[in-house]
């Protein structure tokens, strides 16, 4: 099996999945569906990429490359799954997230767990061996950042740019969820086409919009960017007391030019 072809099986079993699978929807709001068509990108696992990622001012030494969470990784593969439109407009207007998107925050990230392992799976029938980062064991937040991002993994397979608010900014919009899986089988790598981390981002490329400061109730977005321990403050101290168990917020990726399209 060609190299192109073998890829194209990854891609095609994680959009099947999404597809297919019951756990997409929320059965408390009349069977809504979480996520639309994924997208997928694919990383070589020696892209010097996850080398940077481990200085201090982009994540961080104990950010873990891939090759460090499994021994002779050749590829990550990564998927973004973007949020339906009556999920994402759910959470247009100002003030607390809604029901509906706080609902798709909780019950879609336990999806994504379960895409993950599938995918795992699929890997591993396919002969290769394969981890997800996100469900690992050794995966763990040290002040606010994790030792693999899903973002810049993302970034890594040539998915999207980042935001101000710190979204990754996709041809399908930034509200939705990532995900990653590392495989020692050889699967050729998505080409990169932005040009720097924020070719997406109108404000981190020519000062122009800037509606994600407005719309965060928290404050915790300026023109400085994005303030991670206000914006958790908030949700701890407003949301989690409202929605508990349920959490999220999501205010700057909805109802911003970047919501469902590359601005």
């Amino acid at each position: 099996m060609g190299t192109m072809e073998l890829r194209d099986k990854v891609a095609q079993a994680i959009i099947g999945f999404v597809r297919r699978d019951p756990a997409n929807t929320m059965p408390a709001h009349g069977g809504l569906r979480i996520y639309d068509e994924p997208l997928v990108g694919f990383a070589s696992a020696a892209d010097s990429l996850f080398e940077t990622y481990k200085e201090p001012e982009v994540i961080g030494p104990h950010h873990l490359t891939p090759a460090e969470w499994l021994s002779g990784a050749r590829t990550v593969v990564s998927y973004f799954l973007p949020f339906t439109e009556e999920v994402r407009a759910s959470n247009r207007e100002e003030g607390l997230p809604s029901e509906y998107w706080v609902s798709a925050r909780i019950d879609g990230e336990a999806f994504n767990n379960a895409l993950r392992k599938h995918l795992v799976e699929t890997l591993k029938a396919l002969g290769g061996d394969a981890l997800a980062p996100g469900i690992d064991s050794r995966f763990a937040v040290r002040q606010r950042r994790s030792n693999w991002s899903e973002r810049h993994a993302a970034f890594a397979a040539g998915l999207g740019s980042f935001g101000l608010s710190k979204s990754l900014i996709t041809v399908e919009g930034c509200s939705g969820r990532y995900g990653s899986v590392i495989t020692t089988l050889a699967l050729e790598p998505t080409p990169r086409t932005a040009s720097t981390p924020f070719d997406a981002c109108p404000f981190l490329t020519d000062g122009s919009c800037g509606l994600c400061i407005a719309r965060c109730p928290s404050g915790a977005i300026t023109e400085k960017g994005k303030d991670t321990a206000v914006c958790s403050a908030y949700l701890d101290n407003v949301v989690k007391p409202k929605y508990a168990p349920r959490y999220g917020c999501a205010k700057c990726q909805n109802g911003v030019p970047c919501e469902f399209e590359t601005p």
